[in-house]
């Protein structure tokens, strides 16, 4: 008897006309629930881009952007001419760059200490408190800061009581650099150890119980099993900051600077809102933020790039 093959084939899902139409008015339903989002992104994010003719004109308000006379790239020149642009250049990067090491370390390595706590009162409340300035805003913080870090503050009644001279931390150019990036890591240390310790959840238990047969030590596997297991998300959260070389943070350092720390805490941002807003050069500031803008967005790109071919980390 000749045997007979059989074909099984998968399962199709049928669509009657009734669920035809649930499902289309379901979609619907989804579209206009983005709807009111889309436009307000549409309001305040697309429409503005519209502004940026204004970096290649002389730009006048009583005239508006269609009667300004147009300027090619003299703004763009002039930027380039300006002896402070290099000093303000170099601010952003060394701050931002500063910020985005110690976010990575400082994070880290919290996250490694909180995982070895084994009360889960003690460990929840740590994590509570630390992750708590995250949501406190800069305008806030930069009172308390001001007045902690004062000539007569805190800080320095401290200093004075240990034998030391005081120090003036807001008004030193030796001091505020260090004191934007130490002061940014404590704000949003918290977050990036609740994002580790999600990171060391997912490593298998098991390996650190045939560890421990083997004699290793809470050392040894710290560095054989728990960082490995959290190298993939290093790398990811590394890469992505890389978009954020040229951020160093307009809110922390408006509330924090004063025209002595201009020479080394003057950013693209404050720079760019002087210009603008207090100087009224708006198609000078408006050169400035553009420039600013395609720069992060080429380092963007590139992250995203890196943060898929490392940690296969895709948006699309």
């Amino acid at each position: 008897m000749a045997q007979v093959e059989t074909t099984i084939h998968p399962q199709r899902e049928v669509l009657y006309p009734g669920k035809k139409k649930r499902k289309r008015f379901d979609e619907m339903t989804y579209h206009f629930m983005l709807l009111p989002g889309m436009v307000m992104l549409f309001i305040f994010s697309i429409v503005p881009m519209f502004g940026v003719i204004m970096a290649f004109q002389k730009f006048i308000p009583a005239k508006g952007i269609f009667g300004s006379k147009w300027a090619g790239l003299s703004n763009f020149t002039y930027m380039f001419q300006l002896p402070d642009a290099k000093q303000i250049f170099i601010n952003t990067l060394v701050i931002a760059v500063g910020k985005i090491v110690l976010g990575l370390i400082v994070p880290i390595v919290f996250a490694l200490l909180l995982n070895e706590v084994r009360l889960k009162v003690f460990k929840s409340s740590i994590q509570t408190i630390v992750y708590l300035p995250h949501f406190m805003s800069w305008v806030v913080l930069g009172t308390m800061l001001t007045m902690i870090f004062s000539f007569d503050g805190m800080i320095n009644n401290f200093l004075e009581i240990l034998g030391l001279e005081r120090i003036m931390f807001l008004a030193s150019n030796d001091w505020f650099r260090p004191l934007l990036i130490v002061t940014d890591t404590w704000k949003e240390f918290g977050y990036g150890t609740i994002v580790y310790l999600a990171a060391l959840t997912a490593i298998n238990p098991a390996l650190y119980e045939s560890a421990a047969m083997d004699g290793a030590n809470r050392w040894k596997q710290t560095l054989n099993i728990t960082l490995p297991g959290m190298f993939p998300t290093i790398i990811l959260l590394g890469t992505l900051s890389l978009g954020n070389v040229l951020n160093a943070g307009f809110d922390q350092v408006f509330n924090l600077y004063n025209p002595l720390v201009y020479e080394t805490g003057d950013i693209i941002d404050t720079f760019v809102y002087r210009m603008g807003l207090i100087n009224m050069q708006y198609s000078f500031a408006t050169a400035i933020g553009l420039m600013k803008s395609v720069i992060s967005f080429v380092l963007i790109v590139v992250s995203y790039r890196l943060a898929s071919k490392y940690a296969g980390y895709r948006i699309f």
